[in-house]
């Protein structure tokens, strides 16, 4: 395995940029649909708002741990090379291909297919509609990062600004609204807190993408832990918002009822002519998330391919881009075949095949990253660590209780996807079976490592 460097990255994104990656990953589809599960979790609406709460501080939490092993080894292998430093090349290995064949390219997909899904619902292009537009979203946001960092961080920032414009817009009307009428019947909780919790921290999700840019970062001393704190703090004070407005306008109740709480909310507010803004609001969201999560996914097929001699071709760094151009190509087009196999197993039901098929594997490597700092302590104490996580060792201890938690609550929350008419117990096994794929996929490289 080669020493991971980063002698040919520049560092072209500032704080603003990564504050707006941080915000652009994390707001996306969850905002719009998953209040109405929180509050089906939830005995009332001072628990409904206090989930959201523990929700941004279990972020912020993580986000301390990830700043101090950001700004310590950045490298554009982000949580990679974290793995890779504390426990060696065999997990780091298994975490770079699961991140290259399950987890990022599998969201990318379940992303396409959300904007898919939607669009859809404003103009049909036939059976396949749903597939055909998941496709077009990855080719053209994939096209738009291969012709450089610049142009994808410009996207980025585009797509953010417009979607906290138009959620505050929504806060405004929420605040400015009628509330409707309330039943006067006691509102049941029909799932535990534990899921309330679930479902918040999947709204959350996706925070610690910025580690993939850290390499790219100016004065990442700085601007890594900033950053992160910065783009928590507004995502979590704009959910907190977007709920009281929700709540005002449909009461818990109401949000409990609601399969999609969002377009309930307008309807109520605005009137059912007004829906098609909800909708462009949650493709702006979407496309936010899914150019963010790209960028990140690219700087982690490129470490894969940097390290290991079995991908060696997707460790190039195209320098006139600033960009892994060969590594947004092959997610690209691992992203599509997903898509395609996804439309197989069931056309109508794409996104919720692509969400069981990342998320056992994608806590796995998280709670991981997160005990991979104790072990760095540990055993690299010459590392200079420009950032250190306050109250060492409880907020580190914490994280990993976190990730320790959703672990388990991962394969329960697919048990429950019935519940909530979101189930593909087959995406979840091709997932896990990918990963495993791995195994011999690591021996031949280092067959290949010893023949050379």
């Amino acid at each position: 395995m080669n020493t991971p460097h980063n002698e040919h990255i520049k560092k072209t994104l500032g704080l603003f940029d990564v504050v707006m990656i941080t915000i652009g990953i994390v707001i996306g589809s969850g905002i719009f649909k998953l209040p109405g599960y929180v509050a089906k979790s939830s005995p009332n609406e001072f628990a409904f708002i206090l989930a959201w709460i523990m929700g941004g501080a279990m972020s912020i939490i993580g986000a301390l741990c990830y700043a101090e092993l950001a700004s310590a080894y950045p490298n554009a292998g982000g949580d990679y090379y974290f793995i890779h430093r504390a426990y060696g090349d065999f997990m780091s290995f298994l975490f770079a291909w699961a991140r290259m064949a399950v987890i990022q390219t599998g969201s990318i997909a379940f992303l396409g297919f959300f904007i898919g899904d939607f669009l859809s619902e404003v103009y049909s292009l036939g059976s396949y509609s749903s597939s055909i537009y998941a496709i077009i979203t990855v080719v053209l946001l994939t096209a738009i990062n291969v012709v450089g960092i610049k142009q994808g961080k410009w996207a980025q920032n585009l797509f953010t600004a417009a979607i906290v414009i138009s959620m505050l817009m929504i806060i405004a009307i929420g605040f400015g609204g009628t509330p409707l009428p309330r039943d006067a019947s006691p509102h049941t909780q029909s799932m535990s807190i534990g899921m309330a919790m679930v479902f918040v921290l999947l709204a959350f999700g996706g925070w610690n993408e910025a580690a993939y840019v850290s390499a790219e970062v100016k004065n990442p001393e700085k601007n890594i832990v900033k950053s992160l704190i910065i783009g928590l703090i507004a995502v979590t004070a704009i959910y907190l918002l977007m709920n009281i407005a929700y709540l005002r306008i449909l009461g818990i109740k109401g949000m409990a009822a609601s399969s999609n709480v969002a377009i309930d909310f307008v309807k109520a507010t605005l009137g059912e002519k007004f829906t098609p803004i909800i909708t462009l609001t949650v493709v702006f969201a979407v496309l936010s998330t899914t150019n963010a999560t790209i960028i990140s996914g690219g700087r982690g097929i490129y470490a894969l391919g940097r390290d290991f001699k079995v991908f060696r071709v997707l460790g190039k760094w195209n320098d006139k881009s600033q960009t892994p151009a060969i590594a947004l190509i092959v997610q690209g087009l691992i992203s599509i075949a997903l898509i395609l196999i996804a439309n197989k197993i069931d056309r109508n039901t794409g996104f919720e095949t692509m969400v069981a098929y990342t998320t056992p594997v994608f806590w796995f490597f998280f709670f991981l990253a997160g005990v991979s700092i104790f072990i760095l302590r540990h055993w690299d104490i010459a590392a200079v660590r420009p950032f250190k996580v306050p109250l060492y060792p409880i907020i580190p201890i914490l994280f990993v209780a976190i990730g320790m938690y959703m672990l388990n609550n991962g394969f329960d929350y697919i048990r429950l996807l019935p519940q909530i008419g979101m189930y593909s117990g087959v995406g979840a096994l091709i997932g896990v079976a990918v990963l495993i794929l791995g195994i011999p996929l690591y021996i031949l490289n280092n067959w290949l490592d010893k023949s050379a």
